[in-house]
């Protein structure tokens, strides 16, 4: 009887290691549930993603004012009756300190 209850507790401790501590226990488990939740919140930047999408299209299949605008911003397109202006910003001025320049390098006390 001794020998059947130890053999018995044996098998409950190696079912308790293999459940709590192997790969396929509790440790594989968790493992797979943070696998499952970063999947998920991948697949919902996905679908927003896709859901944007969807709208873009439907848009420019359905009217001109979406085409319109992709040809003005990627294009650079000019309507009819517009009139096109460039806006040139001025270079900065070099400080006067950068554009001294002295021959020779080191100038001395002479001024040499």
């Amino acid at each position: 009887m001794k020998i059947l209850a130890t053999a018995l507790a044996i098998a409950l401790m190696l079912l308790q290691y293999r459940i709590w501590v192997s790969d396929d226990g509790m440790r594989g488990v968790t493992r797979l549930q943070h696998a499952v939740a970063a999947q998920q919140k991948l697949n919902a930047t996905l679908t927003e993603r896709n859901s944007r999408l969807a709208a873009e299209v439907q848009d420019l299949k359905s009217g001109t004012a979406a085409i319109e605008e992709r040809a003005r911003s990627d294009l650079g397109m000019i309507g009819p009756n517009e009139t096109f202006y460039q806006v040139v910003e001025p270079a900065p001025a070099a400080s006067s300190s950068t554009a001294r320049t002295s021959k020779g390098g080191k100038e001395g006390p002479s001024g040499n």
